[in-house]
């Protein structure tokens, strides 16, 4: 099924203003769009178990409100939520923690060793936000980070298990997009919560032959060999499917990793060739934004490439930000 199946509640639907979208995705697993961005870019998966409910990635402060109606649509208390699993704590994913974690009493939150300081303390995350995106767009977009109680927050390093009214969830360690980045094995659905590990499969890109993957290579933390070397060991457990948080559940696993990987090469060939040049930046948006669009054609999306360079144009961005940062880190 993807994130194109199984819809519970379409937009529009749901409580006062919000317009809620959430999918059923099976084995008590629903994706609730964020609201963040645009449609189907940002998505918290909830899991639901005897009666007792897991977030993993919660989104933005503006996207608790959608959260918390979600529950009440599912016809759950706040109380049954336990756990708040953050993949990394970039703010599309984790943004919103410390503001949700305010409404749900029994909920802990669970997080890579290296995030949980700044769960607990998130001056220095916002700080980094800013110098990336500036201080009023960071403002904007993310409002004030609120801390989570130390006492309330769980590292999970290698291999911790946690587990939900019963059904356990496995933590690996997944560098490469992040080094504070964990992937989370659920063996009731045999699938992966990838976060960014992944790649986006924005549902807009996909065509007959199925969703689109690509790589994010957002900075700081980019590795390319730690990366190939994630989404390996994510195939090692022969997963039925991947939850990715841009967006949501996929199958065709090994076609898609295969691609993914072919795509993390391309990007880091692009870098190194527009490497040393006076105008590196536009020349690097420039050249991923055309590499992408052929890419895509050849997968079948019918879609106009001013279209794609549109909706791809926060992505190329940061994308391209995110390889110069590794381009300069290898000189040091």
């Amino acid at each position: 099924m993807s994130a194109s199946e199984g819809r519970q509640s379409g937009p529009g639907a749901g409580e006062g203003d919000l317009a809620l979208d959430i999918r059923d995705c099976g084995h008590g697993i629903h994706a609730i769009d964020t609201g963040f961005v645009r449609p189907l870019f940002d998505a918290s998966h909830l899991i639901v178990e005897a009666g007792r409910a897991a977030f993993v990635d919660v989104g933005t402060n503006d996207s608790v409100a959608r959260l918390l109606a979600a529950l009440d649509v599912l016809g759950l208390a706040r109380a049954a939520v336990d756990w708040v699993i953050l993949t990394h704590v970039h703010l599309d994913h984790a943004g919103g923690a410390g503001e949700l974690m305010r409404h749900l009493p029994s909920a802990r939150l669970v997080v890579h060793p290296r995030g949980a300081r700044h769960m607990i303390d998130p001056r220095q995350l916002f700080a980094g936000v800013a110098a990336v995106y500036g201080e009023e767009v960071a403002r904007r977009d993310y409002r004030e980070l609120r801390p989570v109680d130390a006492s309330r927050v769980v590292e999970a390093p290698e291999g911790f298990v946690l587990e939900l009214s019963g059904r356990p969830l496995r933590f690996l360690d997944t560098p490469g997009h992040a080094r504070h980045h964990v992937c989370i094995w659920d063996e009731a659905s045999r699938s992966f919560f990838t976060g960014d590990t992944f790649g986006l499969c924005y549902p807009d890109l996909a065509s007959d032959r199925g969703p689109f993957v690509m790589p994010t290579t957002t900075p700081v933390q980019f590795d390319p060999p730690a990366l190939k070397a994630s989404v390996d060991r994510l195939l090692g457990f022969e997963p039925r499917a991947m939850l990715l948080t841009h967006y949501s559940r996929v199958t065709d696993v090994e076609r898609l990793a295969g691609e993914l990987l072919a795509r993390v090469d391309a990007s880091v060939a692009t870098a190194r060739a527009v490497d040393g040049a006076p105008d590196r930046h536009a020349r690097l948006v420039a050249e991923l934004g055309a590499q992408l669009v052929d890419q895509i054609r050849a997968h079948g999306c019918e879609l106009p490439a001013d279209r794609v360079r549109e909706l791809l144009a926060l992505d190329l961005e940061l994308n391209a930000q995110g390889l110069e940062v590794w381009l300069d880190r290898g000189r040091r």
